[in-house]
């Protein structure tokens, strides 16, 4: 070789590597708690009844009943992971339906079970003189119409409460939670002693992690013969859930949050709790959700949950440990970075901050650009420029709130991506603080 050839050689060696490094770094995604992807498995499961057993389950023929017998047995499968009975699992589109059905439907249950006792009152009466009916919308209220929230639920369950104080004079009742964001129990308990139609608790919480005592909730409620709905989104997949052990009554679960596609879910119920269909049609669902059954979408549901739980013990202590690994170094880089939440006794794969004079929502585009994509609170209600309802309830103030990210991922990281988490942060910090 030449002197000649070799010089441009290792010019262009040279050149190559100025290219590469020029080039950014692949995107590290840290939104699992908004979204995440689909593995391979879950789509080659699901496609064959796409594209062969396309059957419609409610049909008679061949077809049909290879359909119903898929479906069954991904309800099977989809139960005995969340330790519930097949019987007990509505499959629906997603969380927000879920938790619109369970909160909707239990209070309209129990209107319904009103007009019909006061009907069946006003049948065997026989009055001695004519008398004007009053009105229902005149009637005085039972004092149990009322809804118990968490102060930190998710817009699906808080906004379906507030549609029935809107349209049916409900009261909606928000217990306090404290700067962890662990709701208070004796609150709940006085309030649950005063009577309700329903109590809703969220299992662990979507903006920082929290991880609620719902064991002792749900029993508090029950010593007062409150039925219970837990919004277990963020939990399912992510940690053990056992929904006949947890004695809830009703339990919301969201598949894209452990590995199905989006616009999948599931309300799974005790037949002890009557609830009203707020979806009309041929009664698919036991009655309570109308519509042909999505069988693909049940066969993804059931096995990405599997996939999810198999092992979740193992797989929850890595993360816990990337977690809070995570959680020193983005402290150490950002002085007065402040963790929001839980300390110990959080989801395992979710760290959420607050960050010192800076705007979350700025930081967060400053973080993209340099190829870490993160969530400045809950994705339902990214786009507003709202501080996060959840910092607020937990006493935080809105420059406070307004200042917080979250960082969730399924996967442990490796120690290399957060050391980079970390200089990005350090370098996104002093950028915004420079402007």
């Amino acid at each position: 070789m030449t002197g000649q050839n070799a010089t441009s050689q290792d010019t262009q060696t040279q050149e190559s590597q100025a290219v590469q490094s020029d080039r950014p770094e692949r995107e590290l995604y840290l939104d699992a708690a908004a979204s995440d992807a689909v593995p391979a498995s879950v789509i080659d499961a699901m496609t064959p009844f796409l594209t062969e057993g396309y059957g419609n389950p409610s049909s008679v023929h061949a077809s049909g009943k290879t359909a119903a017998r898929a479906l069954d047995a991904a309800r099977a499968s989809f139960a005995t992971d969340l330790g519930a009975h097949a019987g007990d699992v509505i499959f629906t589109s997603g969380g927000t339906e879920a938790d619109n059905l369970a909160v909707k439907g239990i209070a309209l249950a129990q209107i319904r079970r009103e007009r019909e006792t006061r009907a069946a009152a006003a049948s065997a009466s026989t009055p001695t003189r004519a008398s004007t009916p009053i009105p229902a919308s005149a009637s005085q209220h039972s004092p149990a119409h009322r809804i118990l929230i968490s102060a930190v639920e998710h817009p699906a369950v808080a906004q379906s409460a507030q549609w029935l104080h809107d349209f049916f004079d409900f009261e909606v009742v928000r217990i306090p939670v404290d700067a962890q964001a662990h709701i208070d129990l004796d609150a709940l308990s006085r309030e649950a002693r005063r009577g309700a139609t329903l109590a809703c608790i969220m299992m662990a919480n979507n903006e920082v992690g929290t991880i609620e005592p719902v064991s002792r909730a749900v029993r508090i409620c029950h010593d007062a013969a409150v039925p219970v709905h837990v919004d277990a989104v963020q939990a399912a997949g992510t940690i053990p859930v056992d929904f006949r052990g947890l004695d809830a009554d009703t339990l919301a679960v969201s598949g894209h949050k452990f590995g199905a596609p989006k616009g999948l879910g599931a309300l799974l119920t005790r037949s002890r709790v009557a609830i009203e269909p707020i979806v009309s049609g041929g009664g698919q669902e036991r009655g309570l959700r109308s519509g042909t059954p999505n069988v693909a979408g049940a066969i993804a549901l059931a096995v990405a949950l599997h996939e999810a739980c198999a092992g979740i013990e193992e797989r929850d202590a890595h993360l816990a440990a990337s977690r809070d690994a995570l959680i020193k170094a983005i402290c150490e880089a950002v002085p007065g970075a402040t963790l929001t939440g839980d300390p110990v006794n959080r989801l395992p794969g979710h760290a959420s901050f607050t960050f010192p004079n800076v705007n979350g929502e700025a930081l967060l585009v400053d973080l993209d650009a340099r190829g870490i994509e993160v969530s400045s609170g809950s994705a339902c209600a990214i786009g507003r420029h709202e501080a996060p309802g959840t910092l607020l309830a937990m006493g935080l103030s809105e420059t406070e709130a307004k200042s917080a990210l979250r960082f969730s991922f399924r996967e442990p990281l490796h120690h290399t991506d957060i050391r980079r988490i970390a200089q990005a942060l350090r370098a996104s910090m002093t950028a915004l603080h420079a402007m």
